[in-house]
């Protein structure tokens, strides 16, 4: 028999993650988080000088899972998962312009 830990964290405005919050919620380490911000992954809320001040939005946890995703599964650096989400964000607000125009077709 396995039995299976599962811990959660409430994200809200008013209780942003902290970096190593984050770092728990993607199986990494808070260097790892350093690293996401390093290569503008993700953007603390509240920059500070270390790490242990920086905190991040609901946002941020969704692009760091994307990013940990591509490593995963991809083998990508962290530099090209920056490449590659920035690029998924822009066909995104892309597809929502021509939609919006009546333009798009529903893919």
């Amino acid at each position: 028999m396995t039995t299976v830990t599962v811990s959660t964290t409430a994200l809200s405005a008013s209780h942003p993650l902290v970096a190593a919050e984050l770092a728990h919620a993607c199986g990494a380490e808070i260097e790892w988080v350093v690293q996401l911000v390093e290569v503008g992954i993700i953007e603390s809320c509240e920059p500070g000088e270390r790490p242990e001040q920086w905190r991040f939005h609901s946002s941020d946890l969704q692009c760091a899972l994307e990013a940990r995703r591509l490593e995963r599964d991809f083998g990508v650096g962290l530099d090209a998962a920056a490449l590659i989400l920035d690029l998924e964000h822009e066909v995104r607000r892309l597809k929502a312009v021509l939609r919006a125009q009546g333009l798009g077709r529903e893919i």
